[in-house]
């Protein structure tokens, strides 16, 4: 990702998804770039044997811009994940995102969202 020019601004893992930060270079398409980073971290996922179930990602994926001024407090949100998580679940975080930026879409195209993953 970095040799291509873009530079990892804040990157954080959850059990049912992860979220990637980065200061995107304009000479690669973004269907590339996430190619690209699914198809490296699966390889590296599955060459370290962190995962004893067969992995695979998705085959969607989301992608949001922000402005200049936002980047601190869009590293703060990214880094501070599972106390997020605690309060809303992935699926609701996702539609909250689509709603208040009143981006419009059909549900049969979202994520397969895994619901009470952190549930005991």
């Amino acid at each position: 990702m970095q040799d291509e020019g873009h530079k990892l601004l804040a990157i954080n893992a959850m059990p049912d998804h992860i979220h990637i930060f980065i200061g995107y270079n304009l000479n690669q398409l973004i269907p590339n770039l996430v190619e690209q980073i699914k198809t490296s971290s699966n390889k590296w996922i599955k060459d370290n044997r962190l995962s004893k179930f067969q992995f695979s990602w998705q085959k969607g994926y989301g992608c949001f811009t922000n402005s200049n001024s936002q980047i601190d407090s869009v590293v703060k949100y990214i880094l501070n994940q599972e106390q997020h998580h605690k309060k809303n679940t992935f699926k609701e975080e996702y539609l909250k995102i689509l709603n208040q930026n009143d981006i419009k879409y059909d549900e049969k195209y979202l994520f397969d969202f895994w619901e009470n993953i952190f549930s005991d």
